[in-house]
């Protein structure tokens, strides 16, 4: 382990991953700064737990910064507005927000809100999105674009939507949507806001390459692109066709895979506006990643650009391309959702216990042990710091050996307890020495094995599934004790009851390691634990695995003074509406324990006295919160 004694919190790498809206506060706290008011103190996060602990509220919890979002959605328009000033591109930046990535009505109404100054609209993925995005007051310039599969009532809604002043294109992904479309216009007679989306060839590199290139799920290729708008011509609907979506990929690392995207996209629209379509519109789907590591480089997990850098791309490959066809230029449509809405939610979460892979003393080897109790209590005699990988060949050597000879009944219980507290011990020494050493002791690696377990209040499979499923980083850290240096290395495990809940890959200041530095937990107060920037489909993608619910969530503003505001809480699920999820009536379930406690008095086995008691415990067990409390 690095020697951090001047900045202990240093290890963690705030500094590099958290855009200046994460720090450490002097007092060794995480701390929220407030990108809308750059003078204000930072907000201590353990001060703002603390307070809505005497609200009643209490983690595990979500928590959303309402800040955050507003000054994402600013940051983006205000960036495209300044990249089409200065190359002098003629049409605007309509951005809109694709509802997938994050469909709680806190959050859509929220981005609604701050991006109606920006004209910033709204993408549907599906005929429930749709509903939720028409349930909203936006901007008159604000767009709506449908995406996915769509049947004729879903086409349907889109092309009455349009009666009430929104602006809702439907975005065909292939052409046997043509026939839905024509149905639909015959119906109504309503002329349709149309686009098609064109299956770029490029592929971007990243934990995201398969959403793009030529085998990615959506779009249409040439062929089926040049049939679709044969049959949109012979229809007489050409003239609805006037925007094209073109997916970038998703999280792109490297900006130069933007660049090659963008120019490809623009030669298809080129190429369409030759066929006749009146194309005013450049949708270029997703792509603006977030730099969850803070390496700035194009891996998985980070990105080699700023926001600025990405816009400046986009405006300039599309004004060039454009200017060298003749043509106008179109207006500019980006779907960002994960740079939009991940930066503004974090999970917290307390540390219940630990399961230490350490001792800090060792119990002397009695006359009657086997002899490899006694070598082993020997290693303690010359365990130095030169002599750290002999000393451990040596204890895991002896260790090995025991537990052989206790499966084979040679040695007791008591003896093996006494030989892996010696062993325990031993490690105690040989961590404390590593980190003591200077240079590769060639052992550090070897006592990756050795991290401790932090048993956590949360669920792995509902609220981080990216991190089970996809090995998504995020980046995490203690909420306090930053000023102390952390005395222990662990791995994190959630509440169910399964092996894969477990955390076990973290980003520090030095690249990703398999174990977080920790401090001891102490004794009178929690030891809170924060997951950062996972706004982006952790909340809908999470399942029940264990019958765990939603959290608590809480969405707060900060204010300019260095407080801030609690404007929304959402109770986290009861085990009642838990088991309503899975088909379960509670009050079946209450009525089903209730006869089996009827028939154990009158089997004899319960007292009538404690029917009462223990019906009391049922109910406010099938009332209560799902996670430890």
């Amino acid at each position: 382990m690095r020697d951090f004694h001047e900045a202990p919190h240093a290890i963690y790498g705030v500094e590099k991953w958290g855009k200046g809206l994460i720090v450490v506060t002097e007092e060794g706290e995480i701390g929220l700064r407030n990108p809308l008011a750059p003078a204000a103190p930072a907000v201590s996060l353990p001060g703002i737990l603390r307070d809505l602990e005497l609200r009643g509220i209490r983690a595990p919890m979500l928590l959303r910064v309402s800040s955050y979002l507003e000054n994402e959605i600013r940051h983006i328009n205000e960036s495209f507005a300044e990249a089409i000033a200065r190359v002098g591109y003629r049409a605007p930046y309509r951005g809109v927000f694709p509802i997938k990535v994050n469909q709680q009505a806190q959050v859509i109404d929220r981005i609604v809100e701050f991006g109606r100054p920006f004209s910033h609209g709204l993408e549907a993925g599906s005929k429930p999105e749709l509903v939720i995005a028409l349930a909203h007051q936006l901007a008159r310039e604000a767009l709506i674009v449908c995406n996915g599969v769509k049947d004729v009532e879903f086409m349907r809604l889109a092309v009455l939507s349009q009666k009430l002043g929104f602006n809702t294109f439907i975005v065909l992904e292939s052409p046997k949507e043509v026939d839905t479309v024509l149905e639909v216009y015959e119906e109504t007679g309503i002329a349709p806001l149309l686009g098609v989306r064109v299956k770029l060839t490029n592929q971007i590199s990243g934990k995201w390459e398969e959403s793009s290139g030529d085998r990615s799920t959506f779009g249409m290729n040439t062929d089926q692109l040049v049939a679709v708008v044969d049959r949109l011509r012979d229809a007489g609907l050409l003239h609805c066709l006037k925007l094209q979506h073109s997916h970038l990929g998703s999280q792109v690392p490297d900006v130069n895979d933007v660049r090659r995207a963008v120019g490809e996209a623009c030669r298809y629209f080129t190429e369409l506006t030759r066929e006749g379509a009146p194309l005013g519109f450049l949708d270029l789907g997703g792509g603006l990643g977030v730099d969850y590591t803070g390496e700035k480089k194009a891996v998985d997990n980070s990105i080699n650009y700023t926001v600025e850098e990405y816009c400046a791309n986009v405006v300039e490959t599309v004004a060039y391309a454009m200017d060298e066809a003749g043509l106008d230029h179109p207006a500019l449509i980006t779907e960002s959702g994960r740079a939009v809405v991940a930066t503004s939610s974090m999970l917290i979460f307390n540390v219940l216990e630990s399961t230490l892979y350490d001792a800090p003393d060792s119990p002397a080897p009695r006359a009657d042990d086997h002899h490899f109790v006694t070598d082993l209590a020997a290693v303690h005699g010359y365990l130095t710091a030169d002599r750290l990988q002999e000393c451990w060949n040596d204890a895991s050597f002896y260790r090995r050996e025991l537990r052989s000879l206790f499966h084979r009944g040679t040695v007791d219980l008591r003896q093996m307890a006494r030989a892996e507290r010696i062993y325990l011990s031993l490690m105690a020494r040989i961590k404390a020495l590593v980190d003591l050493s200077e240079g590769d002791s060639g052992v550090e690696e070897q006592l990756e094995q050795l991290a401790d377990i932090y048993h956590c209040n949360f669920s792995l499979f509902q609220s981080l599934p990216d991190v089970w499923a996809i090995d998504q980083l995020h980046p995490i850290a203690p909420l306090q004790m930053l000023d102390q240096p952390p005395t222990r290395r662990a791995i994190l495990s959630d509440i169910t009851c399964d092996s894969d809940g477990k955390v076990d890959k973290f980003i520090l200041a030095d690249g990703v390691s398999p174990s977080l530095p920790v401090h001891d937990l102490p004794e009178d107060t929690p030891y809170y634990l924060g997951v950062f920037f996972v706004g982006a489909y952790q909340e809908t993608l999470g399942d029940l695995h264990n019958l765990f619910g939603d959290t608590n969530a809480v969405t707060i503003d900060l204010r300019p003074d260095g407080g801030f505001d609690l404007l929304h809480e959402q109770e986290g699920d009861t085990i009642s509406e838990v088991l309503s999820y899975v088909e379960y009536d509670p009050n079946d379930c209450i009525a089903a324990f209730r006869k089996l406690t009827d028939q154990a008095i009158s089997d004899g086995t319960l007292q009538a006295a404690d029917r009462k008691t223990i019906l009391d415990a049922y109910r406010a067990s099938i009332n209560g919160y799902t996670y430890y409390e």
